[in-house]
């Protein structure tokens, strides 16, 4: 799966004033976002399986966000 890269270059690009960003570094920055979510997202589906849920709730997200970091 690719992401659209706008939003992730908007992103970048608010993240520092004045600054330009390459079309790779973009790329790049949107691979590590994937692998990120992917992480997530996957920890989220162990939790929510443990509740015995077939559901993912914001509530896995949220703690598997903090489980990732």
């Amino acid at each position: 799966m690719t992401l659209p890269l706008a939003p992730f270059e908007k992103i970048l690009k608010e993240s520092g004033k004045n600054i330009r960003v390459s079309e790779s570094a973009t790329k790049e920055f949107v691979k590590v976002v994937e692998e990120i979510s992917r992480g997530i997202g996957s920890e989220a589906a162990v939790l929510a399986r443990h509740a015995s849920r077939k559901t993912i709730l914001d509530t896995d997200i949220q703690l598997a966000s903090k489980r990732k970091t």
